[in-house]
This record gives structure tokens, C-alpha cells and sequence, in this order.
């Protein structure tokens, strides 16, 4: 029997599978949870007592406040944890940043595996307001370079006017770590305005529409984690 898919569970069962699968590398999860939850709780009991008010009225709102404020210090908890247990767990599998980019909202396109080698060496894309960004990841930084210089000539012959920048998701000097990765891509400027995209958009169309038909490299691709922050966030 096939497991569903993230997207047509229930937004409950998708918590669950987000802590079952957070808690495996980090054992200590429900115990931040419930802290957090009771630190919340207290902090938002004392604030709301303070406040002016008297009766049964005041109490309402003052027990529904250390509630509402404990389920949310619980929430951030988990779901920041939760995010570091899912990076810790896809972090040296191929197409870990083709995952962690899945975190950009709207307003980037991310195409992954433009390109790649036999030995699993690849170059995802995005497209958003820095411009285009080529990720490259794998286990040699030389055919990473090489990989990644290779794309950049494709790019620059359809693209030349648009700003192009090249990032390496790693451990190594030089390179960006997979949980940095989707900030750093972030702050690379606004050189793109919205209009301009749908242009660069058709452009990288033609140039991936005169790449040769080859397979995908073979092995597992982590999950996207987008469900996973629309579900924290409660979308």
C-alpha cells in the first residue's frame, strides 16, 4: 500500500508526520515542545493578569490568552526544530538543495537538475528578484566549478542582460550550507522586477528546450519541505 502524499493529508496527520519524522534525530523534540508551551502559557497568564480588569470576564480572557500564548511558543518551537531536523536529515543526499530551495515563496521559480555528471554532481536554477541563481552540489567541488561555469555560458547567451550569480551548498570553505541556503539565495539583492521575469522565464524556456533528452541520475530525492512550511505556518 503506497504512502499517501503530503498534500491530500489532513493538516493534522501532516503534524504528526512532521514530528514523527523530526523527533528520529532529535529525541528531545516533545520535551522542548511542552516547555516552550508551558513557558508561553505562564508568560502570557502573568501579562494579561497584570492588565487592568476584574470579574469573571477578566479571568475568561486571561486563562484564553495563556492558552493562545502557550500553543504558539509550542508552534515556533516546533516548527524551527522541526526544520533543523529536516535539513539535518537530507543534508549529503542528492538533491538536498533542490529540496531546501522548495522553502522559497512565491515569487521564484526553481527548475532543479538543469544540469548534472554520472557521479551526481548537479546544478539546480532559480529565478527570482536577484536574478538567475545556478546551485551547484556534489562530491567534487572541481566538477561542481566546471558544471557550473558550463551553465553559466548556456545562460549568458540567452540571458546576458540579467543578473547571474553562481552559489556551491556544501561544508567546504567557499561553499553554503544547506540550512543557510535558502537565506543566502535570498539576499542577493532585487535586480529583477516582476514584469521582467516573465521574459527571462520564456528565454530559459528555449534554452532547456534545446537540451538533449537525458535521464535524470538515479538515487533517492529528498522530500520537498514546502508542505512542510505551509503546514507549520498553517496554510
Amino acid at each position: 500500500m503506497s504512502t499517501p502524499a503530503p498534500e491530500n493529508l489532513s493538516r493534522r496527520k501532516q503534524l504528526v508526520r512532521s514530528y514523527q519524522m523530526a523527533k528520529k534525530s532529535d529525541p528531545r523534540l516533545g520535551l522542548w515542545i511542552l516547555g516552550a508551551t508551558l513557558l508561553g502559557a505562564a508568560v502570557g497568564f502573568l501579562v494579561i493578569w497584570l492588565l487592568p480588569g476584574d470579574g469573571w470576564i477578566s479571568t475568561v480572557f486571561t486563562v484564553v490568552g495563556a492558552i493562545l500564548t502557550g500553543l504558539l511558543g509550542g508552534m515556533t518551537v516546533f516548527g524551527r526544530r522541526a526544520q533543523r531536523a529536516a535539513y539535518s536529515q537530507m543534508e549529503g543526499q542528492p538533491g538536498a538543495a533542490a529540496a531546501a530551495l522548495g522553502m522559497l515563496r512565491r515569487g521564484w521559480k526553481v527548475d532543479p537538475v538543469v544540469a548534472f555528471t554520472k557521479q551526481q554532481d548537479v546544478v539546480h536554477r532559480v529565478v527570482g528578484p536577484p536574478g538567475i541563481v545556478l546551485v551547484g552540489e556534489g562530491s567534487s567541488p572541481a566538477r561542481i566549478k566546471a558544471l557550473l561555469t558550463s551553465e553559466r555560458r548556456k545562460h549568458e547567451r540567452v540571458v546576458a542582460e540579467t543578473p547571474l550569480f553562481e552559489v556551491v551548498c556544501g561544508r567546504e570553505e567557499g561553499q553554503v550550507p544547506l540550512p543557510k541556503l535558502v537565506k543566502h539565495v535570498t539576499k542577493l539583492g532585487r535586480n529583477v522586477k516582476p514584469a521582467q521575469m516573465t521574459d527571462v522565464l520564456n528565454r530559459l524556456k528555449a534554452l532547456d528546450a534545446n537540451r538533449s533528452n537525458i535521464p535524470l541520475p538515479k538515487g533517492p530525492m529528498p522530500t520537498n519541505m514546502k508542505g512542510m512550511r505551509g503546514n507549520l505556518r498553517g496554510r
